[in-house]
């Protein structure tokens, strides 16, 4: 399956995005785990920072948003983000060297509510960009509910995304260790 064919099928068009990447972002986690364009895998598997690896221009920067679009399922959809990794300023494709905007934190999808997406979308930035975001640590879970993957690109003018994945996951034993890390 393509990546815009996944991204469709699953309605990552347009609960997250308006138009789908066509290009793939390699997901590999401590755990030995990958993301493979809507695999279920478990908070435990993916409770670690990932290994993030794309096709990038390497004279470019890119930023990478990390979020769970099935965050709330009431009828206000705008709480329906919760944005869980963002990282900005990559210089090429070492995400490593991009500045942090929010910390990682591995997915915590509450007991009884299903099966999550949780979705990686990759943009190419027209140049180096002064982010005035809040920044987050991976303790903080402060500021990333409400968030809006097409606000910020809108808001930044990251145009289209150029590079996606997502996979499933849905509440494990793993889940309340991570409230409790976070405080909630």
């Amino acid at each position: 399956m393509s990546v815009v064919n996944a991204f469709e099928t699953s309605k990552i068009v347009p609960d997250v995005i308006p138009s789908a990447p066509t290009a793939l972002i390699g997901l590999k986690y401590p755990s030995g785990a990958e993301a493979k364009l809507g695999n279920e895998l478990t908070p435990t598997q993916v409770k670690d920072q990932p290994t993030v690896t794309f096709d990038a221009d390497p004279k470019a920067y890119y930023t990478l948003i990390f979020t769970d679009p099935d965050n709330y399922d009431g009828p206000e959809q705008v709480y329906r983000e919760w944005h869980h990794w963002l990282v900005v300023n990559i210089p090429g494709n070492d995400v490593t060297a991009g500045e942090v905007l929010s910390g990682y934190i591995g997915s915590g999808p509450p007991e009884g509510t299903g099966i999550h997406r949780y979705v990686y979308i990759l943009y190419k930035q027209p140049g180096k960009l002064t982010f005035d975001e809040t920044k987050l640590t991976n303790k903080s879970i402060e500021g990333r509910a409400a968030f809006s993957t097409k606000k910020f690109a809108e808001k930044y003018n990251l145009g289209a995304p150029v590079a996606g994945n997502f996979y499933r996951a849905q509440f494990d034993d793993y889940v309340p260790q991570l409230y409790k890390s976070l405080g909630a």
